[in-house]
């Protein structure tokens, strides 16, 4: 007996064309003998529809590429009570945040990947940050402001919030953290509204940017060291692969590099000291814990000059394109694609 096997995918977030890479890659790479695969597809408006093209037939799609043949969902709820396992592939807000897990625990279906409380966490760098700060990760140093209706909120250590001009927010940055810095939407995923700053006028500029896409803003310093990652997999057995290293073609891993520029690659395993590789491991999977993570997650960091390992973020749904590092870092341990998605869904269960 097949399991009825839901692929969600698209979705509302500026990761909309990822999604559509990743979830084609995913069908592309499942054991059909396996499962009865019913790909769900979400619209940037979020509409929900069946794509209705024939499993055997699908091919990985890219960037920019359109879906069809679709079908609208007339009754979403009745179609997802129906599924055996749901595999949301959406990655960024409305997908990777927690909505769609808990609009999945509210229909009682089991799905791949962290819960409710994992995702909402990890999608906001910021409580992803204070999260790290309880668990005495090392990271790099930050402050965090709101920004609503061309007003600005600076929050301290305490949390305690105060009301300030942009001028005077520069002015505490370059005093606190210094030049230059990384400005972040806390909620943003593949490196979308990202800038660096280098001056008080481009840290200003980049706040601006920032606020078109979250009105929470992530301000770090800059770390100079190699970006290096961790696959994680399991629940309560957590297992971590070797480490791969990022060598991006840009200055920083930005959406385009990510993505379009093919002078950008990985390195796996990366070419560090076996005992610099177990002391990643080991805090990717007290970070993924740390989070209460579930199912999977990629656990992003740097190493600076010094040796000193910074958690960057953890990504607990990561990208499963043909250029994605959370499937070649288990492909490296032994783990085929089709045999890591095996076991995606049976930790769903």
């Amino acid at each position: 007996m097949k399991l009825k096997l839901g692929i969600i995918f698209g979705g509302m977030s500026t990761e909309h064309s990822v999604s559509i890479v990743s979830a084609t890659s995913i069908i592309k790479n499942l054991d059909k003998s396996k499962y009865d695969i019913l790909p769900i597809y979400i619209d940037t408006k979020g509409k929900w529809y069946k794509y209705t093209k024939n499993i055997d037939e699908i091919e990985v799609l890219n960037i920019g590429d359109e879906i069809t043949p679709l079908e609208p969902l007339t009754n979403e709820m009745e179609y997802l009570r129906n599924l055996d396992v749901a595999f949301p592939v959406l990655h960024g807000l409305y997908g990777e945040d927690g909505t769609i897990q808990g609009l999945l625990e509210l229909l009682k279906v089991k799905y791949v990947g962290c819960r409710v409380l994992g995702s909402s966490i990890c999608m906001d760098k910021v409580y992803a940050k204070i999260i790290f700060e309880k668990a005495h990760i090392p990271q790099a140093k930050y402050i965090y402001i709101n920004a609503e209706n061309n007003m600005y909120y600076y929050n301290n250590d305490e949390l305690n919030e105060e009301k300030l001009d942009l001028q005077t927010i520069a002015e505490k940055v370059e005093m606190e953290l210094g030049f230059p810095v990384f400005v972040k939407p806390s909620n943003s995923g593949s490196s979308v509204g990202i800038k660096k700053a280098t001056d008080k006028e481009a840290l200003k500029q980049a706040i601006l940017y920032a606020e078109k896409f979250d009105t929470k803003i992530l301000i770090e310093e800059e770390i100079i060291g190699r970006e290096v990652e961790c696959a994680v997999l399991g629940n309560r057995n957590v297992k971590a692969t070797c480490v791969g290293e990022i060598l991006p073609a840009e200055e920083f891993y930005t959406y385009d590099a990510k993505y379009n520029n093919s002078a950008s690659r990985v390195v796996i395993p990366a070419k560090i000291a076996n005992e610099k590789q177990e002391e990643i491991k080991a805090l990717a999977i007290k970070a993924f814990k740390a989070v209460d993570g579930k199912g999977l997650s990629r656990v992003d960091f740097f190493i600076k000059q010094d040796g000193t390992v910074c958690i960057n973020e953890i990504n607990t749904l990561p990208g499963s394109t043909q250029i994605s590092m959370y499937p070649k870092l288990w492909e490296h341990e032994g783990l085929s694609y089709s045999n890591l998605l095996d076991k995606l869904i049976e930790l769903a269960y």
